[in-house]
C-alpha cells in the first residue's frame, strides 16, 4: 500500500505530539525534582526581611554545633544534619526545612526552639545542602529517613527524651507525612508550618498557576517518571492519607495569602488529622511568613501550644 505524503503527516501527527508532551514532562520533572546545590532567592515580597534573616544566619554560625551522619559509608545515602545542644534538657526539636533549602535556611526557627531550652536538630534532607540524592522526593523519602534522626535522638540524649517535629512548607509536610507512621514514644507534638496536603495536588495547582498548564497531560507523566526515578507514583505523597493515622496532638499554622501553598490545603490536613489539633489561619501572611510578619507573637502561639501538650515537668 503506497502512503501519500498527506496520510504519512496525518499518521505521525499523534506521535510527534504524544513525544512533544512527554519532552515537556520530562522538563517539569526536572524543573521541580532535580537538586539544586544552591539555596535560591527568596520572593520579591520576602526581601524586607533579609537583615533579620542573615541577623539568624549569623547566630547559626557562632553557635555550638556538632555534625551528625546516617550512612557515611553510602554514597547514595549519605545523610548530614547539625545538632545544637541545650544545656541540662531533656527536650529536641527536629526542624524540616522547605523545598530547595536546607537546615541553615531554619536558623530562626532553631534560635527561637533554642532559647526556649530546646536542643535543635537541623538534617540536610535528600538531595538538599550536604545530604545525598539526585531528586528531590517532597518529604516522602525523608519521613522515613527521619525515623533514623529519631533513633539517633534518643541514643543521644536518652529514652526520657522528649521530642517536637516541626516543619515549615515541604519540611511541614514532611512532619505531617511523620504523623502516619509508628513514632517513638518520645515523640510529643508535631507543628506543621504551611504543609501543603498532597504533592500530587501541589503540583497540579502550580502548573495552572505558574506555567498556565492542565494537570492532564502533565501530571501522571511526571508521575510516570518519578516512578522510574525515586521508585513511588505521586499520587503516594499524601500528607492527609498519613494524617488520618495520627493520634498526636499537632498544630497547623497557614497563611491566609499564601499563594503557594493554599490555605485550603492545611484545612484538608486539618480535618484529616484524627489526634488533638489546633490551627492559627494567620491573617495577612504569604508563604511562610507568618514568623517573619511577627517573631514575638509567632513564639507565643508555640508557647501556649507547647505548654497545653508538653507541660515543663
Amino acid at each position: 500500500m503506497k502512503i501519500n505524503k498527506r496520510t504519512a503527516a496525518e499518521l505521525a501527527a499523534p506521535i510527534v505530539v504524544a513525544s512533544g508532551v512527554f519532552g515537556a514532562s520530562l522538563r517539569l520533572f526536572d524543573y521541580a525534582f532535580k537538586r539544586v546545590d544552591y539555596v535560591p532567592e527568596t520572593s520579591a515580597d520576602k526581601q524586607k526581611y533579609a537583615d533579620a534573616y542573615w541577623q539568624y544566619m549569623d547566630w547559626y554560625k557562632q553557635v555550638d554545633k556538632a555534625t551528625w551522619q546516617l550512612h557515611p559509608d553510602d554514597a547514595a545515602n549519605h545523610l548530614v544534619a547539625h545538632f545544637i545542644p541545650a544545656a541540662n534538657s531533656k527536650r529536641v526539636v527536629i526542624i524540616s526545612h522547605g523545598y530547595k533549602g536546607d537546615g541553615a535556611t531554619m536558623a530562626n526557627y532553631a534560635q527561637m526552639f533554642h532559647r526556649l531550652g530546646f536542643n535543635v536538630l537541623l538534617p540536610d534532607n535528600r538531595s538538599h545542602g550536604h545530604s545525598a540524592g539526585e531528586y528531590i522526593n517532597f518529604g516522602w523519602l525523608d519521613r522515613v529517613d527521619y525515623l533514623d534522626w529519631l533513633k539517633k535522638i534518643i541514643d543521644t540524649i536518652g529514652t526520657d527524651a522528649e521530642i517536637v517535629l516541626f516543619g515549615a512548607s515541604m519540611g511541614g509536610a514532611t512532619v505531617e507525612m511523620m504523623s502516619g507512621e509508628k513514632l517513638p514514644p518520645q515523640v510529643k507534638v508535631l507543628i506543621a508550618d504551611s504543609g501543603y496536603s498532597s504533592i500530587e495536588a501541589e503540583l497540579a495547582y502550580l502548573l495552572k498557576k505558574q506555567f498556565h498548564l492542565p494537570k492532564y497531560p502533565f501530571v501522571p507523566l511526571v508521575s510516570l517518571i518519578n516512578k522510574r526515578r525515586l521508585g513511588y507514583y505521586l499520587n503516594a505523597v499524601q500528607s492527609t492519607t498519613q494524617l488520618q493515622k495520627n493520634h498526636l496532638p499537632i498544630f497547623f499554622i497557614h497563611g491566609d495569602h499564601d499563594v503557594f501553598v493554599p490555605s485550603e490545603m492545611a484545612f484538608s490536613n486539618y480535618r484529616a488529622t484524627q489526634g488533638p489539633r489546633e490551627f492559627w489561619l494567620v491573617k495577612g501572611a504569604t508563604h511562610v511568613e507568618s514568623f517573619w510578619q511577627d517573631p514575638e507573637r509567632y513564639q507565643r502561639h508555640i508557647v501556649d501550644f507547647l505548654k497545653k501538650y508538653l507541660p515543663e515537668n
